[in-house]
């Protein structure tokens, strides 16, 4: 392959054979101009073989990667050891990107490519929307950031506006300077679900540019009874949201953050509150005495570790609200969100 790509789209499967190929046909159009890395991660189905199907039609583009099964995070891992392009983005391949609105971005990304061959000056991270798609429903809700980033204009974290309660950046949104990802050290742990709390979070104090396109590209599908935030799914998972909501915690020094950009700081603390908060709700869901104690367990531990996040987490953020002492506090949690996952319509 070429080097020096402008992205590098990386997209782990696993027993992935029924829906992948509409991920990777809606990736092609970007031509020479990018990279496909195909993860195999470990399928026991014809995933393997698609991949290099698509490696052999489309040798300078797509690169088949097969490897023992890790997880997505495993998948992520690898896809960004490998990747040539100036800018890394991860596509889930039940997942895919709006063609019209593909064309636009890679225009841009192209004209920052073009001009600024040192990078100095290229954004170390790209914002466009994304869309929740409930096919099976046939509905579709778009996510933006209009009231958040400036349009069509690279801006700095001192420059944004605030975020809105069920408004925050994830995955899906992002589309990372390969060279900063790197940068941050970031390796996501293997055989772990939700680890793209980790990858939407640790790397954003080390962004010192953001160029946001009010465009829907990206298109997250909802509705497979399998799919990790589904909510009996997670359930069964509780486990490692609860690892995943304490890297978070972990990761990064939000005092240090605010010192340089507030609002960002602000913005991180409000992520771990909403981590927080839902595992502290599905534990709550499980209802087992085992499950009231690991929600107390983890406050604990934050208190332990880090008494000042836990005073604003319990204190100052929804999260608290998740921490109401007694069945009662318990009910009264369970059933605001209940009543907020009616109104948003979230999975």
């Amino acid at each position: 392959m070429n080097q020096k790509k402008c992205i590098t789209f990386a997209v782990p499967c696993y027993n992935s054979q029924d829906y992948m190929r509409r991920c990777i046909d809606s990736l092609l159009p970007g031509g020479d101009e990018v990279e496909i890395l195909i993860i195999n991660d470990g399928s026991t189905d014809a995933t393997a073989e698609i991949a290099n199907e698509y490696e052999t039609l489309y040798p300078n583009i797509v690169k088949a990667v097969h490897k023992e099964n890790g997880g997505h995070g495993s998948g992520v891992n690898k896809g960004l050891e490998l990747a040539t392009g100036l800018y890394y983005k991860v596509v889930d391949s039940d997942d895919w990107l709006d063609k019209d609105a593909y064309q636009t971005f890679l225009a841009k990304v192209k004209e920052f490519c073009r001009n600024d061959a040192s990078t100095d000056n290229m954004p170390d991270l790209f914002v466009c929307n994304y869309l929740y798609d409930h096919l099976d429903e046939g509905t579709s809700r778009e996510m933006a950031y209009r009231n958040i980033f400036p349009a069509q204009k690279t801006c700095t974290w001192k420059e944004i506006g605030h975020f809105s309660p069920s408004q925050y950046l994830i995955m899906h949104a992002l589309y990372y300077r390969t060279e900063v990802l790197r940068e941050t050290g970031i390796v996501l742990p293997e055989h772990t679900f939700y680890v793209d709390n980790i990858f939407a979070y640790q790397p954003l104090p080390l962004v010192k540019s953001i160029y946001y396109m009010d465009l829907p590209l990206y298109h997250y599908y909802l509705g497979r009874e399998d799919q990790s935030v589904n909510e009996k799914v997670l359930m069964k998972r509780i486990d490692q949201q609860i690892k995943v909501t304490e890297i978070v915690a972990k990761c990064t020094d939000l005092d240090e953050v605010a010192k340089e950009y507030p609002k960002l700081a602000v913005y991180m603390r409000r992520n771990i509150s909403i981590m927080m908060a839902i595992s502290s709700i599905h534990l709550l869901l499980i209802g087992s005495q085992n499950a009231w104690q690991k929600r107390t367990d983890l406050w604990n531990r934050i208190k332990t570790e880090n008494p000042n996040l836990y005073f604003r987490l319990k204190y100052q953020t929804i999260s608290g609200l998740t921490y109401l002492p007694g069945r009662l506090g318990g009910k009264i949690t369970v059933n605001g969100y209940r009543l907020a996952k009616k109104i948003y319509q979230f999975q």
